[in-house]
């Protein structure tokens, strides 16, 4: 498989594939200052056959861009071994789950994910695509997040929320309310500070 993306995200995903005991055949990244990550050599050109690959990128949008353009890829799923994941829940293709993250029964989590390290997704919770949960975020049962949202380090979310697209929910942020596609949240409790477009 590769990695696209020799950044510090790179780093873990590249040590959460070891630990699954996959190889790396290479890392990819546009940038020709980057010529190395950990052990592992960049390469700038992309190879034009189909290959297994994950997005090694924390920018949801950059990740979609990616997406879009590279409709060849066979995009795979990275989960740490140390993640909990309920045999009930379903994780899509070019997710990624970091150490100590639990997933548990029905949960849904849309593609090219970021569920990262000792964050908690409660019982049947619908994540949309290229979702960043933060770490030791907390979401509550039932609880759905839309398209690109960002949830921060540290902010949980009670029971039944529903949190729009492309929304960004500020670390330690308590959320008891409802958020429209587009809005930043910050504080406890949760208040919108800013509504911007959804992508």
């Amino acid at each position: 498989m590769y990695l696209f993306g020799a950044s510090g995200h790179g780093k873990v995903l590249a040590e959460i594939a070891e630990e699954c005991g996959l190889k790396i055949r290479a890392v990819l990244d546009e940038n020709p200052e980057k010529t190395g990550l950990l052990d592992y050599s960049v390469h700038h050109e992309f190879p034009k056959k189909k290959i297994e690959i994950v997005i090694a990128v924390g920018n949801n949008f950059n990740r979609k861009k990616i997406v879009n353009r590279f409709t060849n890829f066979k995009y795979v799923k990275l989960i740490h071994p140390s993640a909990s994941v309920s045999v009930r829940a379903s994780i899509g293709e070019g997710s990624v789950v970091m150490a100590g993250a639990i997933i548990n029964s029905e949960t849904r989590i849309g593609a090219h994910c970021i569920i990262n390290s000792n964050s908690v997704i409660e019982h049947e919770c619908k994540i949309g695509d290229f979702v960043h949960i933060s770490p030791n975020a907390g979401l509550a049962g039932n609880v759905c997040v839309g398209e690109g949202t960002h949830i921060g380090i540290g902010a949980s979310i009670i029971q039944g929320i529903k949190i729009g697209k492309w929304c960004n929910i500020g670390a330690g942020a308590v959320i008891i309310r409802d958020v429209p596609d587009g809005s930043v949240v910050v504080g406890n409790p949760g208040r919108i500070i800013k509504s911007q477009q959804s992508v």
